[in-house]
């Protein structure tokens, strides 16, 4: 249990490291959504290939074709949300959709939640509205809709990766897949790349770290819980990021925050340590 509740909290603060970096280098750098796709999609693949050919595999040798797919739809639509979204804002309806993709999964297919897990989702999505929504101004439309399909995207990408096995062949497999949707994002939206220094370093950080070594963390873990606790602890995302927000992006900190952060983290305890 404490293996999987660390492998879980390191995942989760890797998850929110990318909302933050791309929010950080959208908003403060010359870098453009389509070139800190690739660069992300690019740095990771290039880690992970490195990874498991020291260890004598063969990088393509995991992941499939569906996965890539749905990992590109994440990143691209992440990306693009994150031109006019807050970190916060934009955390917030990511793992709202991630949520809800993988909990109706998790029901659909069988699964009951009740007693202590039951309250801990009430308290988590509780803690999250007083975190998120009063006095939030609505999103705009278009990035706020990106948004949701990047968090449904990453909600089958993570149900898909409970059966993908060893989770660093099929971290890698998936990323070097995505290179050629990359390319040719890259090529529709020549005329309007821009790429400077210091966005592309936030770019290599994001896939290389945050997302790569991240995800291979998250695959490790995913056998470990059920598809509603999954979906769950993955509601503390949006609380990590605004406190890293509240540093990194000048957003103030409160007593709300604080309250509302207690709240989640503790809802999401009560769906992990509790035996059913």
């Amino acid at each position: 249990m404490a293996r999987t509740a660390l492998l879980t909290t390191l995942a989760m603060l890797a998850f929110a490291g990318n909302s933050l970096l791309c929010r950080l280098a959208l908003r403060d750098t010359g870098i453009d959504a389509a070139s800190f796709t690739a660069i992300r999609l690019g740095s990771g693949a290039l880690i992970l290939a490195a990874i498991l050919m020291s260890r004598g595999k063969r990088p393509t040798a995991g992941g499939s074709w569906p996965m890539a797919a749905m990992l590109f739809a994440y990143a691209v639509c992440f990306s693009f949300a994150y031109r006019d979204l807050t970190a916060a804002t934009g955390a917030l309806l990511l793992f709202g959709a991630v949520q809800l993709t993988m909990t109706g999964y998790g029901l659909w297919t069988g699964e009951r939640i009740g007693g202590l897990r039951l309250v801990g989702l009430l308290l988590a999505l509780g803690g999250l509205i007083w975190l998120l929504l009063p006095g939030l101004a609505a999103p705009p439309w278009l990035e706020a809709a990106l948004m949701l399909t990047a968090g449904a995207s990453w909600g089958v990408y993570s149900l898909l990766g409970k059966g993908a096995g060893d989770p660093t062949a099929a971290t890698g497999g998936n990323f070097l897949r995505t290179l050629p949707f990359a390319a040719a994002l890259m090529l529709a939206m020549a005329s309007t790349g821009t790429v400077d220094r210091t966005g592309a370093l936030y770019a290599v950080l994001s896939g290389a770290v945050t997302s790569g070594l991240g995800y291979v963390l998250w695959y490790a873990v995913l056998p470990m819980l059920r598809a509603t606790s999954a979906a769950t602890v993955q509601l503390c995302v949006p609380a990590i990021a605004a406190l890293g927000g509240a540093v990194l992006l000048a957003e103030p900190v409160t007593a709300r925050l604080l309250v509302a952060s207690v709240a989640v983290l503790g809802g999401i305890a009560l769906t992990i340590y509790r035996k059913n």
